[in-house]
């Protein structure tokens, strides 16, 4: 960007040379790398397809941005770090963000971006999320044999009067409550709700939903649930057993489960004071909670360590042994939690300070879609390179945070890239990966 000042900047100099600066160097950006994500998105069809099934509420004879430029400004600008909207008015003159939303003019304002925003519904929400499922299902070539879909819900702390906030006593605050399904890394379900509810509620209806969605494309595919204690309810499991859905949801501890596996438990004490070090034994039986319509199997890690016992409790319908289906399937929905902080903190889905609730849920989905875009480029573009398995914050840093020198002219758009940039060869890569 250029911000013409003709004053200079004196800095202290060194072996006899003067150093000074101004802000006359012509068109220059720090977000070089915003082209490889306008490929990303090219190649995803992502904001073209997101522009097509929105609603656009404006009058169309007052519009000056289109509904694309305007999803692209938002999810190249949240997956580049820039969290406010008001960090826009700078950014919308950056000849290198005009250039990667196909214009020769500014871009839209955070006032335009606002009532944009703003005008979000339960339309915008229901379309968005169909558009990353239509992603989902456009990543696989062939008909996957197994799919696990990862349920969790978070705190989306809040600090002012947004509707739908509520004081959740377990996290101790005033928060919303979203929901996200994630399948391996990727996102399927991003959906915000209050905080006064159970962590589970809509969880059944939302797995209904995609459970449909995916036979309709893959009859034959065998599909897993794995989720946390919070998501442990017996009406669920049954629609899982009706429907044919194999589930791995943790279980609370309670006497009557202690009691249970009171034998393996104190097994596993004895063989840590014999022998010093950590001991994890791995044990099963039937158990029925009050409520429940039948006995299901319960799988225990009975583990003591030097801060004494450690049980852990697994009700599942699958077949397989209990180490196996504990440390092998169950403990790798520990990276779901990674994706989903990676959403909160370094795609900021927890900028939800509007006071409407739609327009909150816009939000969140705008985050989604930034982390579709970042996940295709890691697992496409970064596969067998240093950033494969990055987190979205370093691939921010490291590959799309480049000093770009811009000439534009009628004919041509030139970029000088910083010839010290450390990734040059990975950043080729990502770049042929996406050309088409």
């Amino acid at each position: 960007m250029t911000n013409r000042n003709q004053l200079s900047l004196h800095f202290p100099g060194f072996n006899g040379r003067r150093i000074e600066g101004d802000f006359d160097g012509g068109e220059v950006s720090s977000d070089g790398g915003v082209l490889l994500l306008r490929q990303v998105d090219r190649w995803l069809g992502l904001t073209k397809r997101l522009a097509e099934v929105l609603p656009d509420r404006r009058d169309p004879d007052r519009i000056t941005h289109s509904l694309e430029s305007l999803l692209q400004q938002r999810l190249y600008g949240l997956a580049l770090g820039y969290e406010d909207l008001n960090d826009h008015d700078a950014l919308r003159h950056d000849v290198v963000w005009q250039t990667a939303a196909e214009r020769d003019e500014a871009l839209g304002s955070s006032s335009t971006l606002c009532r944009w925003e703003n005008r979000a519904g339960r339309q915008e929400a229901w379309r968005m999320h169909q558009v990353l499922f239509e992603q989902f299902v456009g990543s696989f070539e062939a008909a996957p044999e197994e799919l696990i879909l990862d349920f969790d819900a978070t705190d989306d702390r809040v600090h002012g009067a947004q509707a739908g906030a509520f004081f959740n006593g377990y996290y101790r605050d005033y928060c919303f409550l979203p929901l996200y399904v994630f399948c391996g890394d990727q996102l399927l379900v991003s959906y915000l709700r209050p905080s006064n509810i159970d962590a589970a509620r809509h969880a059944w209806a939302v797995l209904a939903l995609l459970v449909k969605a995916l036979r309709r494309h893959w009859p034959q595919v065998r599909i897993l649930l794995r989720a946390d204690s919070g998501f442990c309810r017996w009406r669920l499991f049954r629609w899982c057993e009706r429907h044919g859905v194999d589930y791995l949801v943790g279980l609370a501890k309670n006497t009557r489960l202690n009691a249970l596996s009171a034998e393996l438990r104190a097994q596993a004490e004895a063989e840590h004071q014999a022998q010093g070090e950590k001991v994890r034994l791995f044990g099963e039986f039937f158990y029925k909670a009050h409520p429940w319509d039948r006995e299901r199997r319960v799988l225990v890690k009975a583990e003591h360590n030097a801060h004494g016992p450690n049980p852990r409790y697994l009700v599942t319908g699958l077949d397989r042994g209990p180490q196996e289906l504990y440390e092998i399937t169950y403990c790798a929905r520990g990276e779901m939690e990674n994706q989903i902080k990676a959403q909160q903190l370094d795609l900021f889905s927890d900028r939800t300070s509007c006071h409407a609730w739609w327009a909150n849920q816009f939000r969140v989905l705008l985050s989604a879609g930034a982390y579709v875009l970042l996940e295709a480029l890691r697992r496409l573009g970064l596969a067998d390179t240093e950033l494969a398995r990055a987190q979205v914050g370093t691939i921010r840093l490291k590959l799309l945070k480049v000093g770009t020198v811009v000439v534009r002219s009628p004919r041509r758009v030139r970029l000088w890239f910083s010839s010290a940039f450390p990734l040059q060869d990975v950043f080729r890569q990502c770049v042929a990966c996406f050309y088409g």
